[in-house]
């Protein structure tokens, strides 16, 4: 059974850090890209970053460069979403998933294209 579980979300005051881990099952994530969502309230679930298989290849949305960066690791099945500089406008509930399509800019953006989903991770960042 597929499963991807969230972690390392929480409470930060603007400028702080977090560090958000994905632990996925073996079937899921092998060979699967992965991608990092946020969705806060009343508002559709974004996509924040994606990368592939390998590591060697990473999508971001264009807001969050420099401040977001997301990496993998494959010997323990992982996927991590380092946050720096927060904002309040970051505050949102934030979502890994695993993609079993080939990599493209058009497979990883949307979330529609995302084969399995975590439960999702609160992140509140207080001004």
């Amino acid at each position: 059974q597929a499963q991807l579980v969230e972690s390392g979300g929480g409470l930060v005051q603007a400028g702080g850090s977090l560090r958000l881990s994905c632990a996925a099952s073996g079937r899921t994530f092998s060979y699967s890209g992965m991608g990092w969502f946020r969705q806060a309230p009343g508002k559709e679930r974004e996509f924040v970053a994606a990368i592939s298989w390998s590591g060697s290849s990473s999508f971001y949305e264009d807001s969050l460069k420099g401040r977001f960066t997301i990496s993998r690791d494959n010997a323990k099945n992982t996927v991590h979403l380092q946050m720096n500089s927060l904002k309040p406008e970051d505050t949102a509930v934030y979502y890994c998933a695993a993609n079993k399509k080939s990599w493209s800019y058009g497979n990883y953006v949307s979330p529609l294209r995302y084969d399995y989903w975590g439960q999702g991770t609160q992140v509140t960042v207080s001004s």
